[in-house]
Formats: structure tokens, C-alpha cells, sequence
């Protein structure tokens, strides 16, 4: 059994211009909020317990979701003040009851098997692995270096990316003992602290199995999500 977790505390800010009144994760899309596809995405992969990582206006979104959406059960760990991306995994840690925990982003979408990814973890042996995709241009997102069995190697920032190259997806598996190994309490980054050290330690893995992806973190790749979910759908 594996719980799904949500990053959805984020504050937005580039997206202000254009979603100004809800957490990123309420930005309608074709007529549903972006969790939807999210949620929709994790139940396909066979998760029915998923907990919401919530902050800023985080009320808002159990006033939307509730309880339950389709077949997943929804929880919701909501931070008082911001913990970053690691420090929402490790405050949450006392609602998940498995060893092993699907952690995705809340403002992007990565069309990938899941099913494979957990295959991939389990066969890798490692502590944490994330999904990765191939972009033709890493320079918005960074870069990451893998070694032929899959081991990250490095991670290479903004400013030192360009030209094609494999990207974080916002997809992650960690266990549980990894996750317990977060300082509590403190406002702490996955990707810029965490992911780093587990890497220096051989701890990390990138699957590249990432297909199309999408990032509505500004308002051109918002307004760009509209065409990306409907060429889902045809």
C-alpha cells in the first residue's frame, strides 16, 4: 500500500495575476480545479488514501474537496506558517500510515506510469526515487544528472541549465524512515536541501519515465494548461 501526498500550501504569487482569490491547486482548468487532475491521476494508479498538504487558504480547499473524492479518501495536514516542500512531508508524517509515500507537487502534472515507478523504486532498493522528464529546454526548471543505473548524480540549478535535458517532475517515492529524517518543525526544501544531501549519501534515484508535462506556477503555462488537458482528451 503507498499513501499519495499533495503539496498544496503554496502561495502563488506568480500566479496572482491571473488567480488571485484560491490556492493554486482551486486554478480551474476546463472547468475543474487543477487537483482534480492530480487526484484523478493517483486513484488511476491505484492510491486510495491521499493526504493534502495544505497553507495558505487551505480552508478553502476542504471546503471544495471534503472527504472524499471518487475512491480516495482525503486527509488534510495544514501548516500554521510555511514549512517549504520537505517540512509539509515531516509534519504530515503522523497521517500517513505506510512505509512508503507517493509525494507530488501541487502545480504541476507529469503524464507517467505509476505503476512503473513504484517497480522502478522497489527494484532500485533506494530510499527516495523521483520522476524525471525530458524537456528541450531545462533552463526554467534546472537540470538533473543521473549515472547509468539510475543514481542522481547532481543537480545543476536555473541559472546553469539550458538546452534539452531530463527535469524533476514533481513526482516523488520516499519512505517512510527517510521522511523521518526531516528536521520537524522547520521550514525546510525538498528539492534544494534534501534531495541534494540524499544524493550526496547514494540514497536517490530519477526514473525516466516522464511524458508530457505541464508546470502553472506562471500565468503563460496556466493560460497553456487549457490546450495541454485537452489534447489529454481527445
Amino acid at each position: 500500500m503507498i499513501t499519495g501526498a499533495i503539496l498544496a500550501g503554496g502561495l502563488g504569487t506568480r500566479l496572482r495575476a491571473v488567480v488571485s482569490d484560491r490556492p493554486k491547486v482551486l486554478a480551474m482548468v476546463r472547468g475543474k480545479p487543477f487537483l482534480a487532475y492530480l487526484l484523478d491521476q493517483l486513484m488511476d494508479g491505484g492510491i486510495r488514501e491521499v493526504v493534502l498538504l495544505t497553507g495558505y487558504r487551505g480552508e478553502q480547499i476542504h471546503d471544495v474537496f471534503g472527504r472524499r473524492y471518487r475512491s480516495i479518501r482525503l486527509e488534510y495536514s495544514q501548516e500554521e506558517s510555511p514549512l517549504g516542500t520537505a517540512g509539509a512531508i515531516r509534519l504530515a508524517l503522523p497521517k500517513i500510515a505506510t512505509d512508503t509515500v507517493l509525494m507530488m507537487n501541487g502545480d504541476s502534472y507529469c503524464a507517467a506510469d505509476l505503476g512503473r515507478f513504484q517497480a522502478f523504486h522497489r527494484q532500485q532498493g533506494g530510499d527516495a526515487s523521483l520522476m524525471l522528464t525530458h524537456v528541450p529546454d531545462t533552463s526554467r526548471f534546472g537540470k538533473v544528472e543521473t549515472a547509468p543505473d539510475g543514481r542522481v548524480l547532481r543537480f545543476l540549478e536555473k541559472q546553469d541549465a539550458g538546452g534539452e535535458g531530463w527535469i524533476n517532475a514533481g513526482l516523488y517515492l520516499l519512505s517512510r524512515g527517510l521522511i523521518e529524517e526531516i528536521p520537524a518543525g522547520q521550514a525546510v526544501s525538498i528539492e534544494r536541501e534534501m534531495f541534494p544531501a540524499w544524493s550526496r549519501a547514494g540514497r536517490l534515484f530519477g526514473h525516466s519515465g516522464g511524458g508530457s508535462f505541464l508546470d502553472i506556477g506562471t500565468p503563460e503555462s496556466y493560460i497553456a494548461a487549457e490546450e495541454f488537458f485537452s489534447r489529454r482528451a481527445a
